[in-house]
Order: C-alpha cells, then structure tokens, then sequence
C-alpha cells in the first residue's frame, strides 16, 4: 500500500478575509438587534467587500482550496443570508407576527438553496452567468433599501407602503436566488490588462456619484441588477423560441 500524506493546515491569507467578511456580517445582527439598522446595513455592504476580496486573493496568490471555497460558504450564508433577513425583521416585520419571520425564513431557506447549489455547480457552470440571483446582491439589495430608509427618515406612507413593499422585495429576492433565471457575472471583465482612459474616467465619476448618496444609488444599482436578470432571460427565451419557430419552418 501506499503511503498518502494528508495535508493539514489552510492557506492564511485568503480565510483571514474570508473571516474578516463573516465577522461583518455577524457584526450586522448584533447592530441590528440594537436598532442600529443603517450601521447594520453598511456591516453587510463592508462584509461584501471582504467576500469580493478573498476570492480574488486566493487566485492571485494560487491559495484557492476545496477548503476555502467551503468556508467562503458558510460565512457568506451568515453575511448574505442570516443577516439581511434579520435585519428586515428587526426592522419592519417584527410587529406582522407569522407573516413577518415567514418572509424572513423564505429569504434564509432560499440563500441556503442557493449558495449549496452554487457549491455543486463549480467548475461546471458557465462563468459568464450566474443561475440565479447571487447572495451578495440579494442582501447589498436589502442592506440598500433598509439604509436609503433610514436615510429618508420617516413619512406618512410608512405604515400603509412600505412594509408591503419591503416584504414583497424581500421575497422576491429569495426566490430570484433559487430561480434559473441567469445574471451577468463580470468575471470576464479583464482588470489587469490595459483600458482607455475613459473607462478609468468613467470609474471615477461612478465612485464620485456614489459618495454622494451612497444608499440609495447602491439601493439602484442593485435593483436595477436583480431586474436586469430577468430582462435577460426573457430575451434569451425569446430568441430560442423564434429559432425553434425557424427549424419548423425549414423541416416543413
């Protein structure tokens, strides 16, 4: 028999970030259930940049690992799945009783479905797309609209609005998360390679923009984002329907 040697040990650099993202995402129940609902928005908006970071370290430095893309996991279901719905329920559903923790745990139950069925579908998966909804911007879309809220402060339309509203999008993005509905993923996007000077321009009036406002612009930006998936499948469907539509034409 052979002798195999188990590995042991992880790559630092890469978890530490990793860490550094669910500890964020942590972070925001805690503010959360202190009422600091704008802070606990902007944990998860900061756990975001931690989860885009050690991804991007782990190929750099050739540390990526079964291990690592484990871990990357469960942190992301605490940052991207526990504490948005905890923060939408702390904020704005705890008074609905069953209806309000049942739209939580659709959201968790569906952020779950997604990031396991992400995890089976490495390696495999299209890298230009993404199936369905990812966790990031499922919560960046929560994080943003509880932020812009408080942002706002309160109006006459709270009580009879935006409730409804906000348990209609918390759903909705659970079930985008689950659904074969596809997203562009930017991996294909080439950061180290040369562009114009106008997309370096272009950047800079973005971040300008940005620090303006930043809730509700990220708040935009990502709603935008979960509407451009659907756009986007429903032209795919469309063209694959008028070319089966062509092909029975031609066999007739």
């Amino acid at each position: 028999m052979k002798n195999t040697k188990i590995r042991r040990g992880v790559y630092l650099l890469p978890n530490i970030l990793t860490t550094f993202g669910l500890f964020a995402g942590f972070f925001a129940i805690i503010l959360a259930t202190k009422g600091q609902y704008a802070d606990a928005a902007i944990a998860i908006f900061v756990a975001m940049l931690w989860d885009g970071l050690d991804g991007r370290v782990a190929r750099l430095t050739n540390t990526q690992s079964a291990f690592g893309e484990q871990y990357d996991s469960m942190a992301d279901m605490v940052s991207f799945g526990v504490a948005p719905a905890l923060l939408m329920y702390f904020y704005l559903f705890e008074g609905l009783s069953q209806v309000g923790w049942i739209g939580a745990f659709i959201y968790v139950a569906a952020g779950a479905l997604r990031l396991a069925r992400f995890n089976t579908q490495i390696g495999v998966q299209d890298k230009r797309y993404f199936q369905g909804l990812p966790s990031p911007a499922a919560a960046a879309l929560i994080a943003g609209l509880v932020w812009t809220k408080e942002m706002i402060g309160p109006s006459a339309y709270d009580d009879q609005y935006l409730v409804i509203g906000a348990w209609i999008i918390l759903v909705s993005a659970g079930i985008l998360m689950v659904s074969n509905v596809r997203y562009y993923s930017f991996k294909e996007v080439n950061f180290k390679g040369r562009s114009s000077f106008k997309l370096l321009l272009l950047a800079t009036l973005i971040l300008i923009v940005v620090s303006l406002w930043p809730s509700a612009i990220l708040f935009i930006f990502f709603f935008t984002y979960a509407v451009s998936g659907l756009v986007l499948t429903t032209i795919e469907v469309r063209k694959k329907r008028a070319l089966k539509k062509q092909a029975k034409k031609s066999l007739k």
